[in-house]
C-alpha cells in the first residue's frame, strides 16, 4: 500500500514565489516527492513522456500562456487518474465553478486553496488523496435492470426508511419522511439512487410510488396504535404520479383505510423534467390540497424547481435543498440564497423545512434562521420504522444539550 507521504506532487503556478511556498510547504508536512512547473504546457508535456502520471497537481487557475481551465482540458485528453487541487487568488464563486467544472468532467478535485495559502489548510486537502484504484472501488455502483426492479415491486422487496423531521423552535419531533430501499435476495440494502432512476425512465416509478405510500401509511398506522405517536408523514411522488387522474382517489383511499389524517400527509414533488402540459397535474394538487393533504415543493432550487413552479402549482411547504443548507453559514453565495429562499417563502405563507443539516454548525445557522423544521445526519440518518422509537427517546434527551 502506497505511502500518502510519498505520493508525487507537481505544482503548477506562473509565480516564482508561489512555487517556492508550495513546495517548502509541503516538504515540511513531510511529502518528499514534489516537483514545481511554471507553465501548464509543460506539466502536459511532462506527463507524456512520464512513466506514470503524478498522483496528485497542484493548479494555478490564472496563468499566461495556458491557464487553469484549458490546462484541465489538458489533463481530461490524457485520461488523467490522479487528483488536483485549485490554487488561486480570484474570488470565491470563480474557484466554486472552476470546481465544479472539473467535477463535470469527472477529475477528483479535493478543493481548492486561496492564495496566500494557509499550510494548515494544505495539509487538511492534499490529506483527502486516497488511490486512484481505491476511488474507482468505492464509486463503483451495481445497475440494474427494469426488469429487475419491476420484479422488486412485485416481490414486495421495496422497504421504506424514515428520516425524522424536527422543530428548529422546540427540538420535537414532528415527522418522518418515508426513502424507499431495496432489500435485494443476494445484494443486501440497495439505496434508491442505484434504482429510482431505472423505474422513472421505464415507466415503473407509479407502482415503486404506490407501494412506497401503502408501506408508510401502514407505519404510520402501527406508531399511532403501539407508540401513540401521531407524526406527519412525508412521502415523495414524481410527476408521471400527478399525471394519472387517479392518484387522487388512491391516496385518499389508502389514507382512510389507514386511519390517517390527510393533514398527517405531505406529498413532496421533485420536478426533475419540465413540464410540458399543466392541466392533469394541477387537477390533482389541487383536489389534493381540497381534501387537506400538504403538498411540498422539494429539492427547491434545483433542477426544474423554480419560481415558475411556486406560481403555478398549490404548493403550501417549500423544501430547501441540501445544497443551499450545508455549510451556507461559510458561503457567501450559497448563504445569500439559503435567505432568499426562506424570505420568499415566508412572504408567500409556506412552512419552511430545511434538509442537509449534517453537523452543529449547520443546526445552529439553521435554528437562527426563521424556517421551520429540518431534517440531515446531525439529527438522524433513515432508519427502518421498528428503529424509531428508540431513537426518538435518545433524541429528546440530546435535543436538551443542541436547543
Amino acid at each position: 500500500m502506497i505511502d500518502r507521504f510519498e505520493i508525487t506532487i507537481l505544482a503548477v503556478d506562473d509565480e516564482p514565489f508561489m512555487l517556492k511556498l508550495l513546495a517548502l510547504t509541503l516538504a515540511n508536512l513531510g511529502y518528499t516527492s514534489v516537483k514545481t512547473y511554471d507553465s501548464a504546457l509543460k506539466v502536459l508535456r511532462a506527463i507524456d513522456v512520464a512513466d506514470a502520471p503524478p498522483d496528485l497537481i497542484l493548479m494555478d487557475l490564472n496563468m499566461p500562456e495556458m491557464d487553469g481551465i484549458e490546462f484541465m482540458r489538458g489533463l481530461v485528453k490524457r485520461d488523467y487518474p490522479g487528483s488536483l487541487i485549485l490554487v488561486s487568488g480570484e474570488d470565491e464563486r470563480v474557484l466554486q465553478a472552476a470546481e465544479k467544472l472539473v467535477q463535470a468532467h469527472h477529475l477528483t478535485v479535493l478543493g481548492y486553496l486561496r492564495k496566500p495559502v494557509k499550510p494548515e489548510i494544505l495539509a487538511a486537502t492534499v490529506a483527502k488523496w486516497q488511490p486512484a484504484a481505491h476511488r474507482s472501488a468505492a464509486a463503483a455502483k451495481k445497475t440494474y435492470t427494469a426488469e429487475k426492479v419491476d420484479a422488486a415491486i412485485a416481490n414486495n422487496e421495496l422497504v421504506n426508511y424514515y428520516q425524522p423531521t424536527v422543530s428548529l423552535l422546540t427540538g420535537h419531533v414532528v415527522g418522518v419522511e418515508a426513502l424507499v430501499r431495496w432489500r435485494h435476495p443476494v445484494d443486501g440494502l440497495v439505496l434508491p439512487d442505484q434504482f429510482i432512476g431505472v423505474a422513472e425512465t421505464h415507466g415503473l416509478i407509479c407502482g415503486l410510488t404506490r407501494r412506497v405510500i401503502a408501506g408508510a401509511l401502514r407505519d404510520a398506522k402501527s406508531w399511532r396504535q403501539e407508540m401513540r405517536l401521531a407524526l406527519q408523514i412525508a412521502i415523495n411522488v414524481s410527476m408521471d404520479d400527478l399525471s394519472s387522474l387517479d392518484f387522487v382517489d388512491y391516496v385518499s383511499g389508502e389514507t382512510d383505510a389507514a386511519g390517517v389524517s390527510s393533514k398527517n400527509v405531505t406529498l413532496e414533488v421533485t420536478e426533475s423534467r419540465l413540464m410540458q402540459d399543466l392541466r392533469v397535474p394541477l387537477d390533482v394538487l389541487t383536489r389534493l390540497r381540497l381534501k387537506r393533504f400538504r403538498i411540498s415543493i422539494d429539492d427547491f432550487g434545483t433542477g426544474h424547481s423554480s419560481l415558475a413552479q411556486l406560481r403555478d402549482l398549490p404548493f403550501d411547504e417549500l423544501k430547501i435543498d441540501r445544497g443551499f443548507v450545508h455549510r451556507a453559514w461559510a458561503d457567501e453565495t450559497v448563504g445569500a440564497i439559503f435567505d432568499t429562499s426562506v424570505l420568499l417563502a415566508k412572504q408567500l405563507g409556506m412552512q419552511i423545512v430545511t434538509e442537509g443539516v449534517e453537523d452543529r454548525a449547520d443546526w445552529d445557522f439553521v435554528r437562527r434562521s426563521r424556517c421551520d423544521t429540518a431534517q440531515g445526519y446531525f439529527i438522524a440518518r433513515p432508519m427502518p420504522a421498528q428503529a424509531l422509537h428508540a431513537w426518538i427517546e435518545d433524541w429528546e434527551e440530546r435535543a436538551l444539550t443542541v436547543a
